[in-house]
């Protein structure tokens, strides 16, 4: 007889394997305390944390604690409802103020994630006749929300304007709106999209839109942490920014900004934000002030980038292979997956958290040891990150035995 998850078979099979070769499982690591930004125990073991996508380090900044336990006194845990029913408080109203403000639009619209946030907008926003081209390395709350809408969707070529250029050619003759969906900074391999070539490809078509994800640019890139499109100076020209509060903002939600006529229809029309309870009004809250901290937070900025500078050079000099340039994602390439899983296991083991990244879940069927730094990690935790990195891989014989240093400034 069949069963009902006899189609996912190969992948139990191969998650089997992993675990009957002993030691932790990659994903279902628990954290029993939590030290810092930049520590946890784990396994009874003190643990420097480098793959936790708290970029500049506020999910214990004081002014946010305070104003998420304030709002959990007079408002209590929860709101029990969703935005169109008895789901919104001032703090939803006030916090999408907030973000009108942070980003200059007209418009902005509050999700429980930013996995709705990318399945709401882009599900709702082409319709039947309209044309969806997407970056291939998109998310997957992207792949899912495009895959929801009526629209037909056309993958181009990974940051390729030229092949996305050809493309939108070819919908030259026919009727309905295009919209392109990129993303700021990848989350996987941690490059940046080449916005301006977008921008100027966007430009030549008639009825084309351009929706950037910032999950991981916002609090990262541009002067005030508004993301990629503020770093390239092209703010005007992106028609709908997502992004979320559980990277740089320290927090969990998602959200759409805008300054396109009658945006504000989408709460009417937008499945996961009608039916999803809102966010609990400590979350809100904190959120809030988060945004104020990321927008003076430019010696954070410098931090974070001089820490993501430190540890890639210091994991190139030890003569591993990166997969981007210079970026607070520094993802480690391992020849095949079931090296990465013992790559990551040696580091685990000896104190450092990564995120394992396997395919088909990686760009170009890569097997990633996915770091991301943070702004609170210090000069000595990035050494030593660096020096079990260079440990780990001589024992597997990736590399040679050499004496890595890290430099920052």
């Amino acid at each position: 007889m069949a069963g009902i998850f006899d189609r996912f078979a190969n992948l139990v099979a191969q998650r089997q394997a992993m675990l009957d070769e002993g030691g932790s499982d990659p994903f279902q690591v628990r954290m029993d305390e939590v030290l810092s930004q930049t520590e946890a125990i784990i396994a009874g073991k003190r643990t420097i944390l480098c793959g936790t996508n708290n970029y500049l380090g506020l999910t214990f900044a004081p002014e946010a604690l305070k104003a998420a336990h304030d709002a959990l006194d007079a408002f209590g845990t929860g709101t029990t409802g969703s935005r169109v029913a008895n789901g919104t408080y001032s703090g939803h109203k006030d916090l999408e103020r907030t973000l009108c403000e942070f980003f200059n639009k007209d418009s902005a619209i509050v999700f429980s994630t930013g996995f709705l946030a990318n399945a709401g907008v882009l599900s709702t926003l082409m319709g039947p006749g309209d044309f969806i081209l997407m970056d291939a390395d998109c998310h997957a709350s992207i792949y899912d929300g495009v895959r929801a809408s009526s629209a037909e969707i056309i993958r181009f070529k990974h940051n390729d304007a030229a092949d996305l250029d050809k493309r939108l050619a070819r919908l030259a003759d026919k009727p309905g709106n295009k919209l392109i969906v990129i993303e700021g900074i990848y989350s996987m391999l941690g490059d940046k999209a080449p916005l301006k070539d977008i921008v100027a490809v966007k430009k030549k078509h008639a009825n084309t839109f351009l929706l950037s994800d910032e999950a991981h640019s916002v609090g990262v890139l541009g002067r005030y942490g508004r993301g990629l499109p503020e770093e390239a100076g092209c703010e005007d020209d992106v028609d709908f920014i997502v992004g979320t509060f559980s990277k740089s903002v320290g927090t969990v939600g998602g959200f759409v900004v805008s300054s396109y006529p009658n945006f504000d229809m989408l709460r009417l029309v937008c499945r996961p934000y009608i039916f999803t309870a809102s966010l609990p009004p400590s979350v809100v809250a904190s959120a809030r002030v988060n945004l104020g901290l990321i927008k003076n937070g430019g010696a954070l900025r410098t931090r974070l980038m001089r820490n993501a500078k430190a540890l890639h050079n210091g994991l190139t000099e030890a003569g591993l292979k990166l997969a981007s340039d210079i970026s607070p994602v520094v993802a480690v390439v391992a020849p095949d997956p079931q090296t990465a899983i013992a790559f990551w296991r040696g580091l685990i083991d000896a104190g450092v958290y990564v995120n394992l990244a396997l395919p088909p879940a990686t760009p170009y069927g890569y097997s990633l040891l996915r770091c991301s730094l943070c702004a609170a990690h210090t000069e000595e935790q990035l050494r030593e990150v660096v020096a079990i990195f260079t440990t780990v891989a001589t024992n597997l014989g990736l590399i040679e035995r050499r004496t890595p240093r890290v430099a920052l400034g």
